[in-house]
């Protein structure tokens, strides 16, 4: 099939992952009609191939026969050897829907050979890649990554097989303002319900046995001991809790300390609701860890 409009195409990637842009060329009988392109702060090489293709088909009109030309292997044997699809499967999918339909040439050419459309759509990546202020979105050497999202952007669950096994321990807090008169009546017995401290508290502990099943990308942990304590007498109409969580394992247990703590606020609120509906929860956040790679930390 001869296609009257060639679509070149190229990704560049500063990092890989990093900083990205893509560039494409619309030619139409040997002439270029349209130059494109866009940046992505945070991608990598491949990404920004197959973007490239998904936006140069997206500028020319879907009954037009044409022929997309790239010096990208991933992207053309993907296409016409039926290489397996194992990453970036949302930018597939978009490419799927973008040919559905559409008579289309695949063309693999030989990067920086001389081809002066493919060196265009070069260029424009290249220069796509810079960010768009002047600035730089260059992530330092070192700085902290978020660990359970992928190069490409996909959530995953974090990896401990390979960490060593220490004992972690983490401390989390939470306050539930209330009425003077709801302390009291919780001090007293005064629920109907039973002890509203003595269920909070063992709610906090099954909550932070059931961190894993509640939290998507959290390990199961054998926790050691999960310990939920009350202050009521730090500020007048306020009751502190304080969950610690402890285990010896591959991964900390700062969830489990939060669920736990939350859990057990929530349970007071539950049980406290038919006389003080306008209590707050408030400021729940971990103040302590101890153990694994990082070492401690503390709030206080």
């Amino acid at each position: 099939m001869i296609a009257m409009i060639e679509i070149y195409t190229d990704g560049a990637c500063r990092g890989n992952p990093g900083p990205g842009g893509w560039g494409a060329v619309i030619v139409r009988d040997g002439q270029p009609e349209t130059e494109l392109s866009g940046h992505s702060p945070r991608t990598t090489n491949n990404r920004m191939e197959i973007q490239a293709v998904i936006e140069g088909l997206g500028a020319v009109p879907p009954g037009e026969p044409v022929c997309v030309v790239s010096d990208s292997e991933y992207v053309i044997k993907t296409q016409t050897r039926g290489w397996q699809k194992k990453a970036n499967q949302d930018l597939w999918a978009e490419l799927d829907r973008a040919t559905q339909g559409r008579r289309i040439e695949w063309r693999w050419t030989q990067g920086h050979s001389g081809d002066p459309f493919n060196e265009l759509a070069d260029r424009l990546a290249v220069a796509a890649s810079m960010p768009p202020n002047g600035g730089s979105d260059v992530q330092p050497e070192g700085a902290p990554r978020l660990s359970h999202i992928t190069e490409t952007g996909e959530a995953r669950m974090v990896d401990v097989g390979d960490k060593e096994i220490t004992e972690r321990v983490a401390v989390a807090r939470a306050t539930l303002v209330m009425k003077p008169e709801t302390i009291k009546l919780i001090q007293s017995g005064g629920f109907e319900k039973g002890d509203v401290l003595g269920v909070a508290r063992v709610a906090g502990v099954m909550a932070a046995k059931q961190t894993h099943g509640l939290i998507p990308l959290c390990h199961p942990i054998p926790l050691a001991q999960v310990t939920i304590d009350f202050d009521t007498t730090s500020r007048e109409g306020e009751l502190q809790l304080t969950a610690m969580a402890r285990a010896t394992w591959k991964t900390g247990v700062e969830m489990e300390a939060l669920t736990a703590v939350t859990v057990s606020a929530l349970t007071v609120y539950d049980m406290c609701k038919a006389v003080d509906r306008g209590m707050l929860i408030k400021d729940v956040r971990l103040v302590k860890k101890t153990g694994g790679k990082s070492g401690d930390w503390s709030a206080e």
